[in-house]
């Protein structure tokens, strides 16, 4: 096929993530179950192309003009879901989230008891692109084990190991202090499996029972306290991720919209601290406060990207 007989515009669960409405894995479900048309004829297969010229419409709504992409930190508490729903009828973390905030995804997930670091987004495409194992972020958490591990008792984890037949990539592993019963440890790695620490350190003859993620990539988490969100500014957005140079080659062109109901009144790009608030309006639960002793001890001081 040649450049010519390419099909014009982009994949259609590709647009309608950027919409912010679903991740494109969820987007390809629903056209599959019929949920989806494109100029009033429903379609089956994701296998599609669309410019802006076509007119799309997931359960009979016209899809918007997504939003400039944004990028949110959030402290996760303990006891929170990272879902949408949860069968059991657990609390989320969109529970908890502020009022006013537009609809967000999660990238890449925290279990219920772990807190710490989570990055929301509004566009799917950059959700997928964060999740993307290719994208080699490194991911730091602060991570608490029962025990008096010494320095090789870490070393299977940092040459990579096996767990149930599924394969953990190298982590480093290093030893803060020893603080009572429990060490305290930073672990970093640089992809998500399910529950990835806490199996490997299982296998490894640790128990952990706290654990924190502090960095994602460029992004820390700070002095943010639980349960509070922090846009990240839209220039330093744009300079982690490259997104200035996809959008002068056309493939992440969005229409730069402000929704004067998002968070405060600040424009896309700012970074307000915004007080948790459940979706009634009262204020969201947050984990039980730090006592000293429960505190990981301080390591170099975290920042967020510097301004430029």
């Amino acid at each position: 096929m040649t450049a010519s007989d390419t099909p014009k515009g982009h994949r259609i669960a590709k647009v309608i993530a950027r919409a912010g409405v679903a991740s494109r894995r969820d987007a390809e479900r629903m056209i599959e179950e019929g949920r989806v048309s494109v100029n009033g004829k429903v379609i089956e297969r994701a296998a599609l192309n669309v410019t802006d010229k076509d007119v799309i419409e997931v359960d009979g709504k016209a899809l918007a003009t997504p939003d400039a992409a944004r990028l949110w930190l959030y402290h996760k508490p303990t006891g929170l879901v990272t879902t949408d729903r949860d069968e059991k009828g657990r609390q989320t973390i969109y529970d908890s989230l502020p009022e006013g905030m537009p609809r967000v995804m999660s990238v890449g997930r925290l279990d219920l008891n772990s807190e710490g670091l989570l990055l929301l987004t509004n566009d799917g495409g950059i959700k997928r692109k964060l999740e993307l194992p290719s994208t080699g972020w490194l991911r730091k958490y602060r991570v608490r084990v029962n025990g008096r591990p010494t320095d090789e008792t870490f070393e299977p984890l940092r040459k990579g190991i096996e767990v149930e037949g599924q394969r953990f990539q190298p982590m480093t592993v290093s030893i803060d202090r020893q603080q009572g019963a429990n060490c305290w440890l930073t672990v970093g790695l640089r992809e998500g499996k399910n529950r990835e620490i806490r199996r490997a350190m299982h296998d490894v003859g640790m128990v952990v029972n706290r654990l924190i993620r502090v960095s994602y990539g460029p992004f820390q988490l700070g002095q943010l306290k639980q349960g509070e969100v922090e846009e990240i500014r839209r220039r330093v957005l744009r300079d982690q991720l490259g997104l200035e140079e996809e959008e002068k080659t056309g493939t992440a062109k969005r229409a730069v919209r402000r929704n004067r109901k998002d968070v405060g009144t600040s424009k896309p790009g700012t970074r307000p601290t915004v007080k948790p608030k459940g979706r009634s309006g009262t204020p969201a639960k947050r984990g039980k406060p730090l006592t000293q002793k429960d505190k990981p001890p301080s390591s170099n001081k975290a920042s967020r990207p510097k301004r430029r």
